[in-house]
Formats: C-alpha cells, sequence, structure tokens
C-alpha cells in the first residue's frame, strides 16, 4: 500500500488551488497523514519596484508576509490543524516553482497537490507553467487539479461549500 504521510499542498490562491486543497485535504485525511499548506511569494527586493521608493522597504516586505500568513491561515480550519496537523507555510522566493520543490525535498513530502489552469499554445509558452516545472523536478508525485474538470463523486459526498463547512467541523 502507498503511505502518503505527508501531504503538501501548493496555493496561489486561486479557484484551481482551492480545489487542490480539496483534494489534499481528503488524501492526507483518508491517509491520517500531515498536510502542508504553502504559499511561495516574492519579496520585495525580488520584486524588482525599486526598494529606494518605500521608506522602509522592511516595514513592507513584513506587511506583505502578514498579509500574506493571514490568507494561508484562512485555509486551514480547526479541524485541518488537529486531525491533519495542518501546517501554513510560507516560502520566499522568485522561483516559486524550485521553491515548492527544495520544501517538498526537506520536508518529506510524499504527494503534491497543486492546482493548473491548463494553459496551452503561445500563452503556456509565454507565461510557463509553475505545475509542468514542478512535475519535472519534484521528488514524489504530483496531482495537478484543473479548476472543477473533474470532480469524484462519492455516495456520500457532499457539494463543494458543504463539504468545506465538514472539514471545519470535524
Amino acid at each position: 500500500m502507498i503511505a502518503l504521510k505527508h501531504v503538501l499542498v501548493a496555493t496561489d490562491f486561486g479557484e484551481a488551488a482551492g480545489d487542490a486543497l480539496a483534494y489534499g485535504c481528503a488524501l492526507a485525511r483518508a491517509m491520517r497523514g500531515i498536510l502542508h499548506v504553502a504559499h511561495v511569494f516574492e519579496g520585495v527586493a525580488d520584486r524588482g519596484i525599486g526598494v529606494a521608493y518605500f521608506e522602509n522597504p522592511r516595514d513592507v516586505q513584513h506587511e506583505i508576509e502578514e498579509s500574506v500568513r493571514r490568507r494561508i491561515d484562512a485555509l486551514l480550519t480547526d479541524g485541518d490543524r488537529r486531525d491533519l496537523d495542518g501546517r501554513a507555510v510560507l516560502l520566499e522566493s522568485s522561483d516559486p516553482a524550485a521553491a515548492i520543490v527544495d520544501y517538498a525535498t526537506n520536508a518529506g513530502v510524499d504527494l503534491i497537490v497543486m492546482g493548473t489552469r491548463g494553459r496551452t499554445g503561445v500563452s503556456h509558452l509565454l507565461m510557463g507553467s509553475v505545475a509542468e516545472r514542478v512535475v519535472r523536478l519534484a521528488p514524489c508525485p504530483v496531482l495537478t487539479v484543473r479548476h472543477r474538470e473533474h470532480t469524484f463523486d462519492l455516495p456520500d459526498s457532499v457539494s463543494r461549500g458543504a463539504a468545506a463547512a465538514q472539514r471545519g467541523s470535524l
């Protein structure tokens, strides 16, 4: 049997990432694993927006980190924290794919779950794909989830909204 003791959900806070979180939570719960929810953000200096324009770049950096921390903390329910040892992870990097892969390697992650927009053609060529790079570089399997592309309906399943409420009450 395959054991998934550490499940990492990488989020950009988009719709596909929300669906990926639902999959990651369900898999971690079914396997009695630990859930890691990570977001990669760029530091002020990495953004190339001109640190000199800010009176105190460290304050701006702190505000960015606190904002991201609040958003990622809001994704984990009390039940996730209690039952799945849910962990909110902030990763600062200008290369999201590398940061996700490095974290997965160092934390001993068994599965990465992440959303994908499913870009093709020119937009894929120009914008690239964090998910594609993670799939190629990850030390473990990667499950990519497109927003509402496919759902696995179980006999006792409930709607996505009700499932989120149920997760919070467990």
